[in-house]
């Protein structure tokens, strides 16, 4: 497909997603009745959604309007195209562009200083941020980089780094973290490579592994991932030690996979179903749902779908969870509340208004990570239960 064919084919996915629907669906269907797109042109179409998803507002101004022809003229013009060459009407290509067309959009410089963010969010995320509000929300514009983490039980960081080589995939290691390996070239082979197939690596952005490194963890300890999702945090904290790890989550299918994962990196996890959780542990993490306004560079449709009322819902969920996971604590063990958000609401004030309902708790330690010092933005918060008087 040529440029022209490929902008082409992106337009009414982005359409259908600016009326309501998922990106990923949306993509995933087109792929489905488009037999004819290459691999590569799979790929070239969905990196155009996501760009243009990243900076909807920017570009949708600087193309005069919000539909994805509007939005992709709006991201020629970002970069310094030549619109007529893209829509030329020649081949597959989009129709040239009407007289009202090509005078529509305002100026590039305010274009582009719009935050590109939903305008109902953007007081919360001036609170929550600060000064540093507008810088980080135009970081979110940019595409994530891909990390992949070492799992020690299958082999030092120069063995998978060699093994991620010979399939042709480049990394360099975080100054932070030894075991974190962000990808620099080759990543749509990470899941065919042996490293990956034999348990060496697993994909996980550098924040979270952060997170998960800076939790106190003893050799027989017992630990519950209470809100497991796919299990990316059970098999970090298992290939640190030999604790009892515990998987759990309220949606049990999206741990379906969990179990042909630990096999492949030599880990024992545990599988509890809602209602099958006994005893208490030593350390509980609760990586709960949130707006995931950290991750907006890998899924910039969510942004633009969470509402006011979605995000009321979500602090309830939020608050409730920390709720129930207070009681599954032993006495001096710890609870490790994560999101992947930016948002004080989300963050700093659910831990304060836990600690008001729960004195039983001391806060040991928090931390917030962003695009400027990790990867995603992520929040943690280590909490310790007293123990009996």
């Amino acid at each position: 497909m040529t440029p022209g064919a490929r902008v082409a084919a992106a337009i009414p996915i982005l359409d259908r997603v600016l009326a309501g629907d998922a990106a990923e669906p949306a993509l995933i269907g087109w792929a489905r009745s488009s037999r004819f797109a290459g691999s590569g042109d799979r790929a070239a179409v969905r990196d155009l959604v996501f760009e243009a998803l990243r900076r909807r507002d920017s570009l949708a101004a600087l193309g005069g309007g919000m539909s994805g022809r509007a939005i992709f003229l709006g991201m020629i013009r970002a970069e310094g195209g030549a619109p007529k060459e893209i829509f030329s009407g020649q081949g597959h290509s989009p129709a040239p562009l009407s007289e009202a067309e090509r005078a529509a959009g305002i100026d590039r410089a305010q274009a582009l200083a719009l935050p590109d963010l939903p305008g109902w969010i953007w007081p919360d995320w001036q609170a929550s941020l600060g000064e540093r509000a507008l810088h980080l929300a135009h970081a979110m514009r940019s595409r994530a980089p891909v990390w992949l983490r070492v799992n020690p039980r299958r082999a030092t960081p120069e063995q998978a780094r060699a093994g991620l080589a010979a399939a042709g995939i480049e990394t360099v290691a975080s100054p932070q973290l030894p075991t974190a390996l962000q990808v620099t070239a080759g990543e749509r082979r990470i899941g065919r490579s042996d490293a990956y197939l034999g348990g060496m690596v697993e994909l996980q952005d550098l924040s979270p592994q952060l997170a998960c490194a800076a939790l106190p963890l003893r050799p027989g300890d017992s630990v519950l991932d209470y809100c497991a999702g796919g299990g990316g945090k059970s098999l970090a904290l298992a290939a640190r030690s030999d604790a009892r790890i515990v998987a759990h989550d309220a949606a049990p299918g999206r741990m379906a996979d969990l179990p042909a994962r630990a096999r492949r990196a030599g880990a024992a996890v545990e599988i509890a179903s809602p209602g099958q959780l006994r005893g208490s542990y030593d350390l509980v993490v609760a990586d709960v749902p949130c707006s995931g306004s950290g991750t907006w560079r890998r899924t910039p449709d969510a942004k633009w779908r969470l509402t006011r009322a979605g995000l009321d819902r979500l602090l309830q969920t939020q608050a409730a969870i920390l709720d129930e996971t207070a009681p599954l604590v032993l006495p001096g063990g710890h609870l490790a509340y994560m999101t992947c958000s930016l948002l004080e609401g989300e963050n700093d004030a659910q831990i304060a208004a836990f600690l008001d309902r729960a004195p039983g708790f001391r806060e040991i330690e928090r931390r917030r990570w962003t695009p400027d010092d990790a990867s995603d933005g992520f929040f943690m918060a280590l909490l310790q239960a007293g123990e009996p008087g």
